[in-house]
């Protein structure tokens, strides 16, 4: 695996976990079905994941940190700074990441009003 930094591969949101498994899929030139063997995940969820935009729960995202040979932390470092998410903040992306965007638009709305509020 290279599991080196290819500058040409962005992400647009950073907190975009399907994004990021593409990312490093990509990275270390490895298929899904490739993923599906080395973390014992059924390639049907993998595939159900992408198709339905849903989060992977931290469990299975561990198992797949492993298999690219990183760590959680690692998985969602942005320019070399790692981003530290506490358990409730994790299940806040999670729910924001299986939402369609028009949810997520209505929510990003919604917590502007809470803060220019607060």
């Amino acid at each position: 695996m290279k599991n080196k930094k290819d500058p040409a591969i962005e992400i647009q949101n950073p907190f975009d976990t399907l994004a990021r498994i593409k990312y490093y899929q990509d990275l270390n030139e490895m298929t899904t079905y490739k993923l599906a063997k080395l973390t014992n995940i059924p390639q049907s969820t993998i595939a159900t994941w992408f198709d339905k935009n849903l989060c992977p729960p931290i469990p299975k995202l561990e198992l797949i940190c492993a298999a690219f040979n990183i760590t959680l932390p690692e998985f969602f470092q942005i320019n070399d700074e790692f981003v530290v998410v506490s358990g409730k903040q994790a299940e806040v992306m999670s729910k924001y990441n299986a939402l369609s965007s028009s949810n997520k638009t209505i929510i990003d709305e919604i917590m502007d009003v809470v803060l220019k509020n607060q």
